[in-house]
């Protein structure tokens, strides 16, 4: 029988490894969608909060993964005590680099002895979110090799600050990015190269207005992108995860546009039973909700905010893996159809599309299901917008989706 000498510990193991390292390992429990996946090793935890952040923490920290070969060995030999006073300090440090907040119940802050039934509970921050759509950004370009994420060019030129080698004649309103060389051969084609009186250094150069060049530079749009995210329970139906895929790659486009595109704007709206807008920090707590697709308020709800936007693009990002089957009546109520496509539903979504369409919102739909009839849906959606519409996984979603919006055909604004 083995045996086991516990010892006294006085190293830091809190410290053998980085937070960034710990976050990754987390990310599955992070990002849960209340999908029951068998072969997680987080799939009874998918509750955020701090007893289950333990448990996870426990996990990642035995499975080899997170510490090198001689903190392994010092973590295998620490008792439940010191282990607990491990994870106490990790989770304390997390906080202190504001990776996480803990919320912690009332009668809890204020001393006092609760029912036990509320839990302490915790979120990730802004930081934490930011850092996971990073490394997602990251996992999905990856394997692509290098990507030119430069802005959305246009065939368009304007005087700015980025060149592409040409000038031109200075006109007013033109950014003043003087191209030196051709204003001085203007001066010099004009006055003869003896422009300065012999024995006078300081000769001043005669320059007139009609010699000023500036570099030209590629006009580069801006846009405004609003995610729409299917959350109805279909997306963690058929023994697959759909949605936590779908959230990552919303991350990674949140920690794109906010890096590469600082001119762009993205919001991100669910739809289900009905639709709401929810902020980019939000996105790791949500998980799949009702069991309809109200497609037709989710675009509603994005044209409201596309309204707002004064960007020369707009456009809908649309993930999905059902056919619309619901619909709110103006009353209030929601019709509600999960039997085929209800024609009522569908000639108000595609209606709604139309909407988008006299609005110059172009709609680029991922499906995640290849049903004949949802395929019949989406064309005439991409169509009608003259978007474009892909059918992938949740494995080649991410690749998919940045790519497009990376390489943007809508190039031409008129």
């Amino acid at each position: 029988m083995k045996r086991i000498r516990y010892t006294k510990f006085t190293g830091d193991l809190s410290s053998s490894f980085g937070l960034e390292d710990l976050m990754q390992a987390l990310s599955d429990f992070l990002l849960d969608s209340g999908f029951n996946d068998p072969y997680s090793q987080f799939q009874e935890m998918n509750d955020q909060t701090l007893d289950n952040l333990r448990e996870a923490i426990k996990q990642a920290l035995e499975s080899g993964d997170l510490l090198d070969e001689e903190s392994q060995e010092k973590f295998d030999q620490l008792n439940a005590d010191q282990v607990e006073e491990l994870v106490d300090q990790i989770i304390q440090k997390m906080q202190d680099q504001n990776f996480i907040n803990a919320e912690f119940p009332e009668e809890q802050r204020q001393g006092q002895q609760g029912d036990g039934n509320a839990e302490a509970r915790f979120e990730v921050t802004d930081k934490g979110m930011d850092f996971l759509g990073y490394k997602a950004l990251r996992e999905l370009l990856g394997p692509l090799g290098k990507s030119n994420m430069g802005r959305h060019d246009t065939r368009h030129e304007a005087s700015g600050v980025e060149t592409n080698g040409s000038s031109k004649l200075y006109e007013f309103g033109d950014t003043l990015n003087l191209d030196l060389t051709a204003t001085l051969s203007s001066v010099f084609a004009r006055e003869g190269i003896a422009t300065a009186v012999e024995g006078e250094e300081n000769a001043p150069l005669n320059i007139e207005y009609s010699d000023l060049y500036v570099q030209q530079a590629d006009y580069t749009s801006s846009c405004a992108t609003v995610v729409l995210l299917d959350c109805s329970h279909s997306m963690i139906l058929y023994g697959e995860d759909r949605f936590t895929p779908a959230k990552r790659v919303a991350m990674a486009l949140a920690h794109l546009i906010r890096t590469q595109y600082p001119g762009d704007t993205l919001n991100v709206v669910l739809f289900h039973d009905s639709a709401e807008e929810i902020p980019i920090s939000q996105l790791s707590r949500v998980k799949v909700g009702p069991h309809y697709t109200n497609t037709r308020e989710g675009l509603r709800m994005a044209q409201r905010i596309l309204a707002r936007q004064t960007k020369d693009m707009k456009q809908i990002v649309m993930i999905t893996d059902g056919k619309p089957s619901a619909l709110t009546l103006p009353d209030g109520r929601i019709y509600k159809n999960a039997f085929g496509l209800d024609p009522l539903v569908i000639e108000e979504t595609l209606q709604e599309v139309s909407r988008c369409k006299r609005s110059s919102i172009m709609i680029n739909t991922f499906m995640l299901a290849s049903d004949f009839t949802l395929v019949q849906f989406v064309q005439k959606v991409s169509a009608m917008c003259r978007g474009k519409a892909y059918f992938t996984t949740p494995e080649t979603l991410g690749n998919y989706l940045l790519m497009d919006f990376m390489s943007r055909r809508m190039k031409t604004i008129h």
